[in-house]
This record gives structure tokens, C-alpha cells and sequence, in this order.
């Protein structure tokens, strides 16, 4: 059952004004009479219900278990993290520790999961903030925790019951930390500065570390959620595709924009919002990697490459690239590049296997680009020079200047997900079933770049999906987007002549 006891001493003041440190406040103030008439007759708020899917709790119960197992006797906090101000008394909008979430389906503010080691394990606790209600004046007064300010939230039963967790309040969390504060505890340190300052011993193995290796793995659950995210991101595509038309060679909008927009649109309608800040190049743009100004024009002729992905409301992220010809017609010059590329990407999946090393997708790719480009007299080398093992041989290497990037990523919570693991483990490790991952090769010949023909500079192409390791075919999670550059320009057609819809 849930404790609602607030007896205990709160882990920080939260002023009336919740304004950012320094800020000056410049509201009204409202008398003490006041604050007392407003706060009389009211009915409870209207409940929310806690918005994490019914069937998460066996999910992250198992995942607690394992990391559980790995720390034994051990004391484990992982906070969600606090919000962060983007200007005076503004924050940006908040997302959780990827971790957080991943053990407790929680994505709220503030909140800190704590497993204190039994002798068969560990107890798991969730604390959480409870925002003031009708009757207390900070249901009307605080601009971050009063529900007429920024809307209720799930009370401790309701998120004690969908979230399978003994739920406390945030309030009685300081003197459970500060209990352990002579402790070697596993801390996820660096997402919130009170939760870091009352825990100021670590283990010797980062808590970061250990997590992020745990996630490598998918269950059947996770990939549910990516497959949704890959689903509606090709319905973000589609808008996008259905949108060209009428961007198409207007000076007077910025159409990269306005195409991003669009994207993110569907990312709200659907999930949480993109998982990360689209990129949305027309024209020479596609040529820079981290394209995210997203202020070009669109004009006839250019290619259009677009990187995007919608997060689900667990915080999954699809992470898909398609180029496209922005009027249906391919070039010459733009169909040779692009076609070079998928061929690539098929290589590429074509090592997505478990036991495989997970660089072998990246060298498969990069063969197959340094190949084309020494057969068009871009590259003075062979693939076989381009791609030795051995980077200090002569002409090692020289297809870089073209590919840029690296063919692959793990994917799941984070667009680059588990980033903390060791290198032994993702980047030099084998693949195993579960593992997802990106395969997205790309040629970028910048518009001022001499050593290629004229006919290719500013040509940008990347092709991207988001694939499952299995033990045996891999699966391409967004399969539904076309690749082949025939099929691309038929798909645009056919999403261009059919309406929009929600």
C-alpha cells in the first residue's frame, strides 16, 4: 500500500513563486485574507490517471530483478532528475533518466526510485512528488507543483497500483538518503544535485554503466514499443512526403520548417514527442550531417533528407532517414548516389545477425561505398585499400571523407542508446538476440568540394532503419517506408494523391 505520512523532513523548500534561482518575481502578491478565501470551497481536483500502460509493472519488476542480482547487498538510486530552466522562470519541458524510466515506467519529475538490499534481494520504493490540491493556497500559487498552474498528477495509490511499486512521498525521501550517506551506494549520479549532495560515496562500478549494459537486451515488451514508434513514424513520413508540394520552390517560407513542423505534429498526436531534433535538409543542406537549423527553402530538383523519429509515451524512439526527390524526379546524378547507398544499406543489414560483431554492418557498408566511389573516379583507391585494417597503410581510409559517420547505433530508450556501456560490450562486443540497432550508411559530397565531379557536389544521401537482432533473420522494424528509389518516388505519388488524415 502507499505512505502518505509528510511527518518527515522534505529533501528541498519549494518557494511559493517556484521561480528560477536569481529570478525576480514580478507577480502580485496576495494578502494573507486572500490566500485564505481563494483556498476555501473547493471539490478534490479532477483526478489523471497515471499515464504508463497497464501491463509495464512485470516488465520493470523483472528488470529491477536483474540489475538487483548484479548489486546484491547493495543500496540502488536512480532519481527521474529535475527540471531544467530554459529562461528566468520558463523550463524546458521535462523528460526522465532513460534508466528511471526503464525500471519503473515512471517518466514524472523530481521522482527517485530506492532498492534497499534484503537478505533475498532488494525492496524497491518510488518516490514522489505530490502536487498541491484544492484547499492548500499552492494549489493556486505555484507555478510548477499546483495543480490550477500545470494540471494534477497521478496520486500515490493510482501509481502504486500501475506501477507495481511501494509508493512514498518525495517529502520522506532526504531522511531515507541521508541513512546512507556513510554507504557505498550505486548512484545514477549527474540528473539531480540534492539526490548527488546527500550521497556523496559510490561504488567502484558506475551505476550508469551497469544499466545501460542490462539494456542492451530488448524484451518482447520494449520491441512492441519501438515497432509502434517505427509505425508511426512512417505516418510522419507520409505527412511529410504529402506536404512537398506545397513548399516547393516558395522563397517567401522556410520549408525545411515547415516540413518539420509537420513531423512534429504527428510525434504529439501519437507518442511523447520526436525523439530527438529532427533534421531536415533540402538542397545542399543534406550535405551537413547535423542538419537541425532546418531554415533552407525547397526547391525543385534539390533531394530532400529527412532524419526523424517519434518517441512513445514510454519514451521509445524510432530513429528513421529517408531521402526523397523533392519533385518525384531522380537525376542522374542523385540516382547513382542513392542507389549506391541502399546497396550499402543492404550489406549492412545483411551482417545484422547474433554472434556477428557489431562493427561488421559498418564494414560490409563501407566496402560497398568505397567500392562505387573508386569506380567513379572519386576515390584514387580500391576498397580493399580504402578499408584495410590497417588505417596507416597508404590510402586507408579515403573513403571517410565521403561517408563521414559511423553505419550503426544501438536504439531503444535512447536515440543512442546505452552509450555508457563498455566498449567490449557494444562497439567491440558480438551481437546477441534482442539487440536493435541502426544500419545508415550515407555519401555527402559537400558543394565545395573539388575533388568530385561537379555533377555530385551537394548531393547528401543517408538511408536508415531500425533493425532487430535475432537468431535469425534480422527484422527490420521500418520496413513499411520504402528503399528502392523506384519505390520512393511511386510512394511519394501515391501519399501525395491520398488525404491527410489524424
Amino acid at each position: 500500500m502507499a505512505e502518505h505520512s509528510h511527518d518527515d523532513e522534505p529533501l528541498a523548500e519549494d518557494p511559493v513563486t517556484d521561480a528560477a534561482d536569481d529570478t525576480e518575481s514580478h507577480d502580485i502578491k496576495l494578502p494573507d485574507h486572500l490566500l485564505e478565501a481563494i483556498a476555501r470551497e473547493w471539490e478534490p481536483a479532477p483526478p489523471m490517471p497515471h499515464p504508463a500502460t497497464p501491463d509495464i509493472a512485470p516488465h520493470t519488476a523483472r528488470r529491477r530483478a536483474a540489475v538487483s542480482a548484479h548489486l546484491r547487498g547493495t543500496p540502488i538510486v536512480v532519481p527521474a532528475g529535475a527540471m531544467k530552466v530554459r529562461a528566468n522562470d520558463t523550463d524546458y519541458p521535462f523528460r526522465a533518466a532513460s534508466a528511471f524510466t526503464w525500471l519503473t515506467g515512471e517518466t514524472a519529475a523530481d521522482a527517485v526510485l530506492v532498492m534497499t538490499p534484503t537478505p533475498d534481494g532488494h525492496d524497491s520504493t518510488l518516490y514522489i512528488r505530490e502536487y498541491a490540491q484544492a484547499g492548500d493556497p499552492g494549489y493556486f500559487t505555484s507555478r510548477t507543483h499546483g495543480a490550477v498552474w500545470v494540471g494534477n498528477v497521478p496520486n500515490a495509490a493510482d501509481t502504486a497500483d500501475v506501477l507495481g511499486l511501494r509508493i512514498r512521498p518525495l517529502a520522506a525521501l532526504a531522511g531515507e538518503l541521508r541513512a546512507l550517506r556513510d554507504t557505498d551506494c550505486a548512484l545514477l549520479r549527474g540528473f539531480d544535485r540534492s539526490v548527488d549532495d546527500l550521497l556523496p560515496r559510490g561504488t567502484d562500478e558506475p551505476l550508469g554503466r551497469v544499466l545501460d549494459e542490462a539494456r542492451l537486451t530488448k524484451d518482447e515488451w520494449e520491441l512492441a514499443r519501438l515497432r509502434f514508434a517505427c509505425e508511426a513514424t512512417a505516418r510522419g513520413f507520409a505527412d511529410v512526403a504529402r506536404e512537398l508540394p506545397a513548399v516547393l520552390d516558395r522563397t517567401d517560407v522556410r520549408g525545411e520548417r515547415w516540413l518539420e513542423g509537420t513531423f512534429w505534429r504527428r510525434a504529439r498526436l501519437e507518442g511523447n514527442d520526436v525523439g530527438y531534433t529532427s533534421i531536415v535538409g533540402s538542397g545542399a543542406h543534406a550535405t551537413t550531417l547535423h542538419w537541425w537549423r532546418n531554415h533552407g527553402s525547397v526547391h525543385r530538383g534539390d533531394l530532400l533528407l529527412a532524419d526523424m523519429g517519434v518517441e512513445t509515451d514510454e519514451l521509445y524512439t524510432a530513429d528513421v532517414t529517408r531521402t526523397m526527390p523533392v519533385d518525384g524526379s531522380w537525376t542522374p546524378a542523385q540516382r547513382k548516389v542513392y542507389r549506391a547507398v541502399a546497396e550499402a544499406q543492404a550489406a549492412g543489414i545483411g551482417e545484422v545477425k547474433a554472434g556477428a560483431d557489431f562493427l561488421a554492418a559498418h564494414k560490409a557498408a563501407m566496402w560497398v561505398l568505397a567500392d562505387h566511389l573508386h569506380s567513379w573516379g572519386v576515390s584514387p583507391v580500391t576498397a580493399q585499400v580504402s578499408c584495410a585494417e590497417d588505417d596507416e597503410q597508404p590510402g586507408a581510409g579515403l573513403h571517410r571523407r565521403f561517408t563521414l559517420h559511423s553505419t550503426s547505433h544501438m536504439l531503444g530508450i535512447d536515440v543512442h542508446d546505452c552509450a555508457l556501456a563498455r566498449n567490449e560490450e557494444y562497439r567491440d562486443g558480438t551481437l546477441a538476440p534482442g539487440y536493435v540497432l541502426t544500419v545508415e550508411p550515407g555519401l555527402y559530397f559537400q558543394p565545395n568540394d573539388l575533388s568530385v565531379p561537379a555533377e555530385l557536389r551537394g548531393i547528401g544521401v543517408r538511408i536508415e532503419d531500425d533493425i532487430v537482432v535475432t537468431d535469425g533473420d534480422p527484422i527490420n522494424l521500418s520496413a513499411m517506408l520504402p528503399r528502392d528509389a523506384d519505390e520512393v518516388t511511386q510512394w511519394m505519388r501515391e501519399v501525395q494523391n491520398s488525404p491527410a488524415a489524424p
